[in-house]
């Protein structure tokens, strides 16, 4: 039976007064891709980055209901973000190469941590390069920017950066967004790989990499909030991914599914 790493309660998430998702309850499993998809305002990277109190670095912003990693409440007074940060590592829609060479982005987490060995941090770097499919590619330049590298190769660097910390969770917000097509591949062969390592929680607004890479998904709509009488976002279904996409339950899931919207 697969461990819950994640629980998530009747999760809403404010920006000032304004209510941008509700209603969203659901369990993310340990070793497993999590797929959050649904139109574009509805709410999903919102939710993703209340998993990693990434909130807390925006001005009026909140999470309320609750939100529990492997039992404890992430919001509690007494947990440190940056503890929480160290455990659940986050990729972007867009590559963020530091203007740094290709070793110091790698090596930039473990020297954060207090790993000052140049000989650890070779082992380091050397293991989280493999561990995102980069090394062959940059093992004979790891002292170039890493500016230099295309941009398929800097998200890939960026998941060797975000996994040389050895987080237990990785989430990826549209990792491919900005990728062609052979590259998006190479992400998502690299997700499958990194499962058996990690947990992998993955928002996409592509409905064909949901369906190809992960194990269950969550859909999310945006409808008028009764409370507000403002558009915001909610969870509609969630459940394992080929049951989703065979067989929703809601209505709203298939519609969006099979193209009548979104």
């Amino acid at each position: 039976m697969s461990t819950t790493v994640f629980e998530l309660a009747d999760v809403e998430i404010f920006y000032g007064k304004y209510r941008a998702v509700r209603a969203v309850t659901l369990d993310v499993l340990e070793h497993e891709i999590t797929a959050f998809i649904g139109p574009s305002g509805c709410g999903k990277t919102s939710v993703l980055r209340a998993l990693d109190r990434m909130h807390d670095t925006v001005a009026g912003a909140r999470v309320a209901g609750s939100v529990r990693y492997r039992g404890v409440d992430l919001y509690a007074p007494d947990i440190s973000a940056t503890a929480v940060r160290r455990r659940i590592g986050m990729v972007f829609q867009k590559p963020n190469p530091f203007p740094k060479s290709i070793y110091d982005n790698v090596a930039f987490g473990p020297r954060v941590s207090g790993t000052k060995s140049k000989a650890d941090l070779d082992i380091i770097v050397e293991k989280s390069l493999r561990g995102a499919a980069l090394w062959d590619e940059v093992k004979d330049r790891l002292k170039s920017s890493a500016l230099g590298l295309s941009g398929g190769q800097q998200q890939r660097m960026c998941i060797a950066r975000t996994i040389a910390i050895e987080p237990e969770v990785v989430l990826m917000d549209e990792p491919c967004s900005a990728l062609d097509p052979i590259a998006t591949a190479h992400i998502e062969e690299l997700m499958r790989e990194l499962k058996s390592r990690f947990t992998i929680v993955i928002v996409t607004h592509n409905m064909q990499q949901a369906a190809r890479v992960s194990d269950h998904t969550a859909f999310f709509t945006a409808e008028q909030d009764p409370k507000t009488a403002t558009r915001g976002g909610l969870l509609v279904e969630v459940g394992a991914t080929a049951q989703m996409f065979s067989n929703p339950k809601d209505e709203r899931t298939e519609n969006y599914i099979t193209g009548r919207f979104g």
